[in-house]
C-alpha cells in the first residue's frame, strides 16, 4: 500500500500530540516533587500553588498538657511574592541586614494576598472544638489590636458556616487566606466556611503568625529571611 505525504503528516501530528501529553505529564510530576517538609511531622507542602503564591516558611503548633507536648498542626505560609517584593521596595530604600519589626508589621498591615495552609496532626476533636479554640485565639488578638475592645460577633463570622459535628482527622486541611481588599476567607477540607471583609480581622490573623507572640517563632524567622531574599 502506497504511503502518501498526507499519511506521513497525519502520523507526525499524532506523534507530536502524544509527545506533548507526555511532556505535560512529566512536567506535572516534576512540579509535584517540589515540596518542603515540616521536619517534626513529615507533612509536605508544595513550594508553589496553582495561583502563583510561593511557600515562604513552614512551622508547627504544639500544645502542652501537664508537661506533655502534643503536635496539633503543621502549617505553611504562602504569599504573592511579587507583590511582597513591591511592598518592601516601596518602603525600604535599601536591603536590610536582618528581619525587623517594621518589616513584619508592613506585611501584617498590608492587603497583599497570603494564605496559611494548616494540616492537622492531632485528631481527637470536632470542627466545633476547632472553631471554639480558633475563635478564642483570634478573638484575643482582635482585642489586642482594637484597643482592648472585644468583637466576638466579627470573630464568629470567620467559621460561621462550619459544621460543628464534623470530625477533624489526621490530614484534615484548613486554609485561611487574606485576599486583596482585606477579605479573610476560611476553608476546611476544601469547603468555604467563612468569608469576611475586615482589615482588623486580617491584621489579627496575620499577627498570630508574624506578630510579637507567633505560633512558631522559628517559622516567623524563616518567613523574615525569605522576605530579605526578595530584595
Amino acid at each position: 500500500m502506497e504511503t502518501t505525504v498526507k499519511d506521513v503528516t497525519a502520523k507526525t501530528v499524532v506523534k507530536e500530540k502524544e509527545a506533548a501529553k507526555d511532556d505535560k505529564k512529566n512536567k506535572g510530576k516534576e512540579e509535584e516533587v517540589a515540596v518542603e517538609v515540616e521536619p517534626n511531622t513529615g507533612i509536605r507542602f508544595p513550594v508553589r500553588l496553582d495561583d502563583g503564591k510561593s511557600l515562604n516558611c513552614v512551622g508547627l503548633l504544639k500544645h502542652s498538657v501537664i508537661g506533655f507536648k502534643f503536635n496539633i498542626y503543621a502549617f505553611g505560609i504562602y504569599g504573592d511574592n511579587n507583590k511582597l517584593k513591591d511592598l518592601l521596595k516601596a518602603n525600604f530604600k535599601k536591603s536590610l541586614a536582618k528581619p525587623t519589626k517594621e518589616m513584619y508589621e508592613l506585611v501584617i498591615d498590608s492587603d497583599v494576598g497570603m494564605m496559611v495552609n494548616v494540616v492537622f496532626v492531632y485528631s481527637s476533636f470536632t470542627v466545633g472544638k476547632l472553631r471554639a479554640g480558633f475563635e478564642a485565639t483570634l478573638g484575643g488578638m482582635v482585642k489586642k489590636l482594637n484597643g482592648g475592645k472585644k468583637n466576638d460577633e466579627l470573630v464568629k463570622r470567620v467559621m460561621s458556616q462550619a459544621k460543628n459535628d464534623t470530625e477533624v482527622t489526621t490530614g484534615t486541611v484548613m486554609e485561611v487566606s487574606r485576599l486583596p481588599g482585606y477579605v479573610l476567607r476560611t476553608k476546611v477540607a476544601g469547603e468555604v466556611v467563612g468569608r469576611v471583609e475586615s482589615e482588623l480581622l486580617c491584621r489579627a490573623y496575620m499577627h498570630m503568625y508574624l506578630g510579637d507572640t507567633p505560633v512558631d517563632k522559628g517559622a516567623k524567622e524563616k518567613f523574615g529571611v525569605s522576605l530579605l531574599s526578595l530584595f
